[in-house]
């Protein structure tokens, strides 16, 4: 291991004592990394909607007392005995999948995103909204240099479930709505339009802020999500988390069309008539990530380059943050500077 003597014994960090309840900003003791793990100097962390889902209980049994945060930009500060692939200095991004075990059932068919034995950032393990974390070395990504600022943040979960749902529309789409325009739509259409294809974008009803940001990032639509759009979908990705989408989604698209629920929690699905589904139309979930998925993305988003639309908050200021998300105030995303 790197000498440790250099490093404080304590740290700042946001922690989530009682679900239901606002975070704690605490003096805690630094995490000291394992044998097979590496201890990273976060820069920065964004604010998922995930991170409300934890709050709020709607996701069961987090880790308490629990340091959210899983979309992590930062450099290696120490890392364990065992560890050769990171060295200090070493630029990283920490997602939401923080460890898989290889060997269930998921695994071995190359579906680790759902594997029985995961361990989650900023759920399972504690994650970035803190001056350090820990993480295991073949769950870090490595950034392009453009990225190692708090402008990396969103593409670590925004980026990467909005690139997941994207890569299962199927290979013939030209018209695409994205409903729900926050932090994975303003990354995800980034993708789309360099791809060649023509956006549709569903915000809250009457939500004209965001229906303008989603014009000026290049969508050839943008109103309501009680709106019809002048064209049938040949698919669509939900983000929004109202279950009540998905038929109004389906009636929106076109005969064969995929409609993708990109979110970790929904509300109820609404009974909807099965002519709703027929024609082979499908719905289906997202469930995290893979780590080929990761590499994959990052890559792609270098090279277009993928740009983020951010509201930076001081670390201190994470409840805030949290309720400018659940109060539809943020367009792009928030991200925690430390």
């Amino acid at each position: 291991m790197s000498d440790a003597n250099l490093l404080p014994a304590t740290m700042k960090a946001m922690v989530l004592d009682i679900p239901g309840h606002p975070l704690v900003c605490k003096t805690v003791p630094m995490p000291v990394p394992s044998a097979g793990q590496v201890l990273v100097k976060v820069i920065s962390c964004g604010v998922c909607r995930t991170d409300l889902h934890i709050m709020d209980s709607e996701l069961a049994q987090p880790k308490l007392p629990l340091i959210p945060g899983h979309e992590i930009v930062g450099r290696v500060a120490t890392v364990g005995a065992a560890v050769t692939t990171w060295k200090p200095g070493d630029l990283v991004g920490i997602p939401w999948v923080g460890y898989t075990c290889g060997h269930c059932r998921y695994c071995l068919r190359q579906e680790e995103n759902l594997c029985e034995n995961a361990l989650f950032t900023g759920y399972t393990m504690d994650g970035g909204y803190a001056e350090y974390t820990v993480a295991y070395p073949d769950y870090c990504f490595p950034l392009a240099s453009m990225y190692g600022n708090p402008s990396g943040s969103p593409l670590l979960c925004a980026g990467l479930i909005g690139y997941r749902s994207y890569s299962m529309i199927g290979q013939r789409v030209e018209r695409l709505g994205i409903y729900g325009f926050g932090a994975a739509a303003h990354i995800l259409i980034q993708v789309a339009l360099h791809q060649g294809k023509k956006v549709y974008a569903f915000t809250r009803d009457g939500d004209l802020a965001s229906q303008v940001f989603a014009v000026r990032l290049g969508a050839i639509w943008a109103g309501g999500s009680s709106e019809s759009p002048p064209e049938r979908l040949d698919a669509a990705i939900i983000f929004a988390p109202a279950g009540d989408l998905v038929p109004k989604a389906l009636k929106d698209a076109d005969k064969g069309a995929r409609v993708i629920c990109g979110g970790i929690h929904m509300s109820d699905i609404p009974a909807f008539k099965y002519e709703l589904l027929w024609e082979e139309r499908s719905v289906r979930s997202v469930a995290n990530l893979t780590r080929k998925d990761g590499h994959e993305f990052l890559s792609l988003a270098a090279q277009i380059p993928v740009k983020t639309d951010i509201r930076l908050f001081p670390l201190q200021e994470a409840n805030e943050a949290l309720a400018a998300l659940r109060k539809g105030e943020i367009h792009g995303a928030a991200v925690l500077v430390m």
